[in-house]
């Protein structure tokens, strides 16, 4: 007996079609929840360093108002 295979050509169907689009989507919202979360960082960084200023402002002022008796004593 020969084996007789018949050539099968690539087809597309319907099942395969919508995978590939989903798998399309995903990667665009892969990519968008990612520019977003690029963006979240980036905007708590900003908001770190402003908490720090504060922070170092409040204790500038705590220390040159203990501070400042000391210096009208020493007059």
């Amino acid at each position: 007996m020969t084996d007789k295979r018949l050539p099968v050509d690539a087809f597309d169907c319907a099942p395969g079609l919508r995978l590939a689009a989903h798998e399309r989507v995903s990667a665009v919202h892969q990519e968008n929840l990612n520019r977003r979360l690029d963006r979240l960082e980036e905007l708590i960084e900003r908001l770190e360093r402003r908490l720090w200023l504060a922070v170092y402002g409040v204790v500038a002022v705590v220390l040159a108002q203990a501070i400042q008796p000391l210096l009208v004593a020493a007059q």
